[in-house]
């Protein structure tokens, strides 16, 4: 019977999950939804227990569609910089700080008067500064973990195990492949630092009593995972130097395979590493949320068979949703961009559209001018990418092709990574 290979990838509105063969055709999905976190302020958290249990419940639907006997292989993804401690048994000492949770400004100051401008532990929803208020607030943690981190532990029963990807933000160095030496600097205890693997390292078998539980293979691997971004970039298929993601979401983010690693701290420009080449990225303001300022999703979509994707409006729009922007240009009290206005609605979208494209053409000017491989291609992910005059408009202003990824979903691409194991 042919094996399959599974990825998990914990998110902030649900569980999904997908199964592939050798060929990395996708053999079943199942998905269960999440509450959403608790908020309070700059606070944001969630019971991790919630994440396991939609795990369980993801995994026996999945088995509905695929022999949960033949799975091989494991990867879980979960949403970058979400931090829990728990104890030797794997048991929650805390809450699940979410990726967004930025209580821990103090720590972000203390951090940020000894960490090098290039790493990723700066924020206050950076992971370290999440690991440090954790630490003054919780006794008798064992390990600091990501929320990937904690299911596959789960699964395997082996704890405090990570990724280079999960790590990034807790300040893990990519480069050296290190905890680095100015942690001592913070009286960070290192026994509670995880063990850092390669994305895609089987790191142990499944425990016997969740293999029992839950219908699989007493032989299934557990593999090192990744976070729900670089996930999402993998299901896409973009692999060589010069090919780039945009995701035209809320906001728009961009990611580029590079040769070397890519840092500007003041940007939110960071690196990933993906084997021998690295993930480079940013992320705008503009996108989404500038459209919605003036339209609806209806009226976007009526407007649509109105555009002309080769008539140029000629209007030098930057689209915000409000004053700020931080990539491709870092100014905070940057304004909107988008007059004159033309009198005709649908002239007015196009423009924000154009806008919108502009601001993606500069941002990967801006990595190129900081040493990324000139761009090749862009495969659009999010929202957006559905909408085809769109893409006809962003093809002209970016100058190469751009084009839909067929397969978006963070699942998919930790399932490939189950498959794969070690990106190269």
């Amino acid at each position: 019977m042919a094996e399959l290979f599974v990825g998990i990838d914990v998110g902030t509105s649900g569980v999904r999950a997908c199964a592939v063969d050798h060929s990395g055709a996708i053999q079943g999905a199942a998905a269960v939804p999440l509450a959403a976190p608790q908020q309070d302020g700059a606070a944001s958290d969630q019971d991790p227990e919630l994440w396991w249990q939609a795990t369980i419940a993801t995994i026996d639907r999945l088995g509905r569609s695929v022999d949960l006997q033949t799975v091989a292989r494991i990867a879980v993804d979960g949403t970058s910089g979400t931090l829990l401690l728990i104890d030797a048994d794997g048991r929650p000492r805390s809450r699940g700080l979410m990726y967004n949770d930025a209580r821990a400004a103090d720590e972000a100051r203390r951090i940020a008067a000894i960490a090098p401008a290039e790493s990723g532990a700066h924020g206050a929803s950076s992971a370290l500064a999440k690991l440090l208020h954790l630490l003054a607030a919780t006794g008798g943690a064992r390990h600091a973990v990501h929320q990937a981190d904690w299911i596959a532990g789960r699964l395997a029963g082996r704890h405090g195990v990570s990724d280079e990807n999960n790590a990034l933000k807790l300040g893990y160095d990519p480069i050296r492949r290190e905890w680095p030496r100015w942690f001592d600097q913070l009286d960070v205890p290192r026994a509670v630092l995880p063990e850092i693997l390669v994305p895609g390292t089987p790191f142990s078998d499944i425990h016997p009593s969740i293999a029992r539980a839950l219908g699989l293979s007493s032989s299934a691997r557990i593999v090192a995972g990744t976070t729900d971004g670089v996930a999402a970039f993998i299901a896409t298929g973009a692999e060589t130097p010069g090919d780039a993601v945009t995701s035209l979401g809320t906001t728009l983010v961009v990611k580029l395979v590079a040769t070397q690693p890519i840092f500007a701290a003041a940007q939110g420009v960071y690196s990933h590493r993906l084997g021998d080449k690295w993930l480079a990225g940013g992320a705008s303001n503009s996108g989404g949320a500038a459209l919605l300022a003036h339209f609806s999703a209806d009226d976007m979509d009526l407007m649509t068979p109105q555009l002309r994707p080769d008539d140029t409006t000629g209007l030098d729009y930057y689209p915000l949703p409000k004053p700020g922007e931080r990539f491709p240009i870092a100014d905070p009290a940057m304004a909107p961009r988008i007059t004159p206005r033309p009198a005709e609605d649908h002239r007015f979208f196009q423009a924000l559209l154009e806008g919108i494209a502009g601001v993606e053409a500069l941002a990967y000017q801006r990595l190129q001018a900081l040493g990324a491989p000139a761009l090749r291609r862009v495969i659009s992910i999010g929202g957006g990418a559905k909408n085809d005059r769109w893409t006809a408009i962003r093809k002209r202003i970016i100058g190469v092709p751009v084009s839909v990824a067929a397969q978006t979903e963070a699942s998919y691409g930790t399932a490939l990574l189950a498959l794969q194991g070690p990106p190269r």
